[in-house]
């Protein structure tokens, strides 16, 4: 099977680029700006018609979108997870043998929902920032773009190779100053807010998965627990042997794109809870602006859909995940 994969140097994009590798009866072709890509190509500036060129050349049978921006001002999410979105459906439809599409989406599309419930497909998406409507949008053009299609609305990632933006990567980092500076304090904001933590490793086999079957609309790509944020750092604390405090300050992490518009930290985002053994918790931003933006306090997938149609559960456990996540940073110079 020829795959046409967008997007293969970001976060989730690397693993599905090694993943795909290792099967042989996958010919795969990466399409990019950068030098390493197969194909020099800028989906936030090319033409529909200059891709559907490339798309005749390679005449994939699949194309993988893990194409995106996570953060930035609301004009480069917009042309990261919108217009380029667009440009590949085009695209797709004007070549000469139209591929299926699998496209990465984002939990942060459904918003703020209800406290202990795990939120199917059939919620009604109420995104709560530029990044959210963003990728909302994009899912909106795949699924009106009359392509065989699949969405995977893929909730919170972590694993080895996680951004040092990322809730887990910022955590890492300070794990690994404080040890080096021998330093008894790790500061981060507010970690009281419930997550659905997936491993970078299970969302690249769903995507896999989803480019070989039949499947069609918005899946949910999740564990299908939710667990608080406070409870999963602890996972990485111990992990790296810190004996020290995390010092939580009270004001919320907030959604990505959130938090770039207010200079804030780059993190999904947390909504305040009670004190928690172990934790001291402080005042507010030292700037003296309070947070802004709206806190989406529960996030938890419910993965049926992923199991019946994809065959696919999890199989990376937190605790490994995170394990990895400090053992690359525990290694890096």
């Amino acid at each position: 099977m020829r795959v046409l994969l967008l997007g293969a140097d970001g976060f989730i994009g690397r693993r599905v680029t090694d993943r795909l590798l290792l099967d042989q009866e996958l010919q795969v072709t990466v399409l990019g700006r950068r030098d390493s890509a197969d194909i020099r190509f800028d989906l936030t500036t090319g033409s529909p018609g200059a891709l559907a060129r490339f798309l005749d050349a390679v005449a994939p049978q699949v194309v993988i979108n893990c194409a995106g921006a996570t953060y930035g001002s609301s004009r480069t999410l917009i042309r990261a997870n919108t217009l380029a979105v667009a440009t590949v459906c085009e695209a797709i439809r004007r070549s000469r043998e139209p591929a299926r599409l699998v496209h990465v989406g984002s939990a942060a599309e459904y918003g703020p929902v209800p406290g202990g419930v795990p939120v199917s497909e059939q919620a009604e998406p109420r995104p709560v920032g530029p990044y959210g409507v963003s990728k909302l949008a994009g899912t909106e053009l795949v699924l009106a773009s009359g392509l065989d299609a699949a969405v995977l609305r893929v909730f919170d990632v972590v694993g080895p190779g996680a951004p040092t933006a990322s809730l887990f990567g910022r955590l890492a980092e300070g794990l690994r100053r404080a040890l080096e500076r021998d330093e008894s304090q790790v500061r981060m904001p507010d970690l009281s807010g419930y997550r659905d933590f997936v491993d970078v490793r299970d969302v690249a086999r769903a995507i896999q998965s989803a480019a070989v079957s039949a499947a069609t609309g918005v899946i949910n790509i999740g564990s299908g627990h939710a667990v608080r944020a406070r409870d999963a750092a602890q996972l990485l604390v111990r992990a790296a042997g810190f004996e020290g405090s995390v010092v939580e300050e009270n004001r919320q992490v907030l959604l990505p794109a959130q938090a770039v518009a207010v200079g804030g930290d780059h993190l999904p985002g947390h909504a305040p809870g009670p004190h928690l053994p172990g934790h001291r918790q402080e005042g507010p931003r030292a700037d003296g602006r309070p947070a802004s933006g709206e806190p989406v306090p529960w996030r938890q997938a419910d993965v049926r859909t992923a199991r019946d149609r994809l065959g696919w559960r999890t199989q990376v456990p937190l605790e490994e995940s995170l394990g990895d996540v400090w053992l690359e940073t525990a290694c890096r110079v």
